[in-house]
């Protein structure tokens, strides 16, 4: 009786979770936000701008919406994997991923976003090198390397994991 009421608890336990995610679903709305204010400070600016300011601003844009799709990425793997499934039925516009991103996929695509982001830090601090000194450009190249030599030893233990189950 002990054990079945113990085991229904942590069971239970798993809607600690939603908040959370309720909470991520802010950040992203918090994102969006951020996207626009970004969008419209830098579009009165983008036709005076030069070819590598466009880029720059660009980059930024897309900085940010990798950054959501990372976000959204996690809410919906996360909510399905630990808390509930998420039931729309046969909506057209459910991701083809969604229901069948477990954590060891999402790891790799949440180090694919990162080695992403990372890139693009990278790309646009060699674009302002004028700015940035080398200290902190090469701060950034070893943090990129980081994310891709992370990223690469991710992607092997995921490879080799399930060959030592079968041993």
């Amino acid at each position: 009786m002990l054990e079945k009421t113990l085991e229904k608890l942590i069971f239970l336990s798993r809607w600690l979770l939603a908040p959370l995610y309720v909470g991520l679903v802010a950040a992203l709305l918090f994102l969006a936000v951020k996207f626009v204010q970004q969008f419209i400070e830098t579009v009165p600016h983008a036709l005076g701008a030069s070819e590598s300011e466009a880029i720059l601003i660009v980059l930024t844009l897309i900085d940010i919406v990798l950054v959501a799709n990372l976000l959204l990425m996690v809410i919906f793997s996360g909510y399905e994997n630990f808390v509930s499934k998420i039931d729309v039925g046969d909506h057209p516009d459910r991701p083809s991923w969604m229901g069948r991103l477990d954590m060891s996929k999402l790891k790799l695509r949440l180090i694919g976003s990162i080695v992403a982001i990372s890139a693009i830090e990278v790309l646009k601090a060699f674009m302002n090198v004028a700015r940035v000194s080398d200290r902190d450009l090469a701060w950034l190249v070893g943090i990129h390397v980081m994310f891709v030599v992370s990223g690469v030893l991710l992607a092997l233990m995921d490879r080799i994991a399930p060959t030592a189950e079968h041993d």
